[in-house]
């Protein structure tokens, strides 16, 4: 029987990191079997022992044994203990995911980048808020730590420089998502959206619905991580349908006209010209119409369904994955869909 004696000395949490803690856990556990600092038949100790010298829940402990030994990982004998199960574990990558900031679409790549990639692989999630700053910190500490980086490359201030930082790191590691970055050398994988063609596409896919409505103005605050490319496309279309067209930069001080189609980038906006639209009264889909930005469930819902322009998001999680896994190094722009509802 191997001993536990060393296993406190391979366990280190991240507290900046947004992987929960129990996976933290079972990274740590599985990169110990593939460095081969610990091998098969290795006696883990006990969820209690773990706990107290960790300074963590039982629970957080139970949940990390459970996902392991559920994948054959490790498995239990009554009486005795936990043990490591696996005789020769495959090499898996290691992956730093870095996501500019938390949302329902982000969970969607997170989710399902991770479970194309597989059980064994090492995945931690680190959000920079949009923060340049931040940005450059989490890519110095983590720089030499991971086999692959997943980023995803939106700054409100600093990004102009993003391409120094992001060059620092080797192109065979490297995957943008989202958004290319200019000044980014070398053969590299990305999977990205083309701002400008997709939203042309998506509103000459609505064009018969617009037509009911004489002007089209879009939200796009002062200070945003969106790319202008989202505005050259749109003002793009206006043009070539004779539209009238303009942006909003700040939705809080707009007054709402009737004919007219609101397209909102974010969230919080779209609660604001909700709002709005109740206190004034017009008829959503008739006098003013509205189309929202990547599609949420709740979007069905709200004013009796929300027409949204969305990226594939599990398609840009998958592809991620399969780029990391068979070395490639090419750009793939996503997919998008207009989905078409009671608001336009």
């Amino acid at each position: 029987m191997i001993s536990t004696e060393n296993i406190y000395t391979l366990i280190e949490f991240d507290n900046y990191s947004l992987t929960p803690k129990y996976l933290q856990l079972c990274n740590c556990i599985i990169k110990a079997v593939q460095d081969g600092t610990i091998s098969q038949d290795y006696l883990l100790p006990s969820i209690n022992n773990l706990s107290y010298e960790l300074e963590i829940g039982r629970n957080t402990v139970e949940k990390a044994y459970r996902y392991l030994k559920r994948f054959g990982f490790i498995k239990s004998v009554p009486g005795k203990g936990y043990f490591i199960s696996c005789k020769e574990p495959q090499k898996s990558p290691s992956v730093c995911l870095i996501f500019n900031k938390l949302s329902v679409h982000k969970k969607i790549i997170y989710d399902t980048l991770t479970k194309a990639l597989g059980f064994n692989a090492i995945v931690d999630l680190y959000i920079y808020n949009n923060d340049f700053s931040h940005f450059k910190h989490i890519l110095e500490v983590k720089r030499d730590n991971y086999s692959h980086f997943v980023i995803i490359p939106h700054f409100v201030d600093g990004g102009n420089y993003a391409d120094k930082i992001i060059n620092s790191i080797p192109k065979d590691k490297l995957i943008l998502m989202s958004q290319l970055v200019k000044g980014v050398s070398g053969k590299y994988g990305a999977v990205f959206e083309d701002f400008e063609k997709e939203i042309y596409n998506a509103l000459s896919a609505a064009l018969i619905r617009l037509r009911k409505y004489k002007s089209i103005q879009i939200i796009f605050p002062e200070n945003t991580y969106h790319p202008e490319a989202i505005l050259d496309g749109f003002a793009k279309f206006c043009n070539d349908h004779h539209f009238g067209h303009q942006i909003i930069r700040n939705i809080d001080k707009a007054n709402l006209q009737s004919e007219t189609v609101y397209i909102c980038l974010m969230e919080d906006d779209l609660v604001i010209l909700v709002k709005k639209i109740l206190e004034t009264g017009y008829k959503v889909g008739a006098e003013i119409g509205i189309i929202s930005y990547n599609e949420t469930p709740i979007k069905q819902i709200i004013l009796n369904g929300i027409t949204t322009i969305s990226a594939d998001f599990k398609f840009m999680g998958e592809m991620a994955a399969k780029f990391i896994k068979d070395g490639i190094k090419q750009h793939l722009a996503v997919p998008f869909y207009l989905t078409l509802r009671n608001s336009l």
